[in-house]
């Protein structure tokens, strides 16, 4: 029988959800400052799929604001458990994402994905309306793999 997943958006008061999430989910263990931080901020959005009361994925967004443009949103970082991929959980949360950019007044929603996840750029190439093309380049370990600091 297959899960039943849901999608919920969460807010300041959803701390103790975020603190729940067991491994294989965020890449690294959860830092509840960090966390509490996040989810207070209102220029911040995490959304999370849950199989039952078990979170088994995320969706993380920053409304982008500049002077000269309307806000947009950035898609952070997507991620699903390994038990629970290649079942349209990641298309579910990134659908809610743009969902709530839209009604947030956001023009245009956009992310980034190294070019040897195969898995990540079919989906966003599915979903995208437009396919963008462009580099990266990153400072001070922003594009690190490990970015613990520990």
């Amino acid at each position: 029988m297959k899960d039943e997943i849901s999608i919920r958006s969460l807010a300041a008061q959803d701390l103790e959800v975020l603190l729940a999430v067991g491994p294989g989910v965020f890449d690294h263990a959860i830092r509840p400052e960090q966390a509490r931080a996040f989810l207070a901020d209102p220029g911040h959005e995490l959304v999370l799929a849950f199989a039952g009361s078990r979170a088994v994925g995320l969706c993380s967004a920053t409304v982008l604001l500049h002077p000269d443009k309307p806000p947009a949103l950035f898609i952070n970082e997507v991620g699903t458990h390994r038990d629970f991929r290649r079942r349209g959980v990641a298309r579910r949360m990134i659908s809610q994402m743009i969902s709530i950019a839209r009604a947030r007044g956001c023009h245009g929603v956009w992310l980034g994905a190294g070019s040897d996840n195969a898995a990540a750029l079919a989906l966003y190439r599915g979903m995208a309306e437009q396919k963008l093309h462009g580099v990266f380049f990153g400072w001070d370990g922003a594009l690190d793999e490990d970015m613990d600091d520990d």
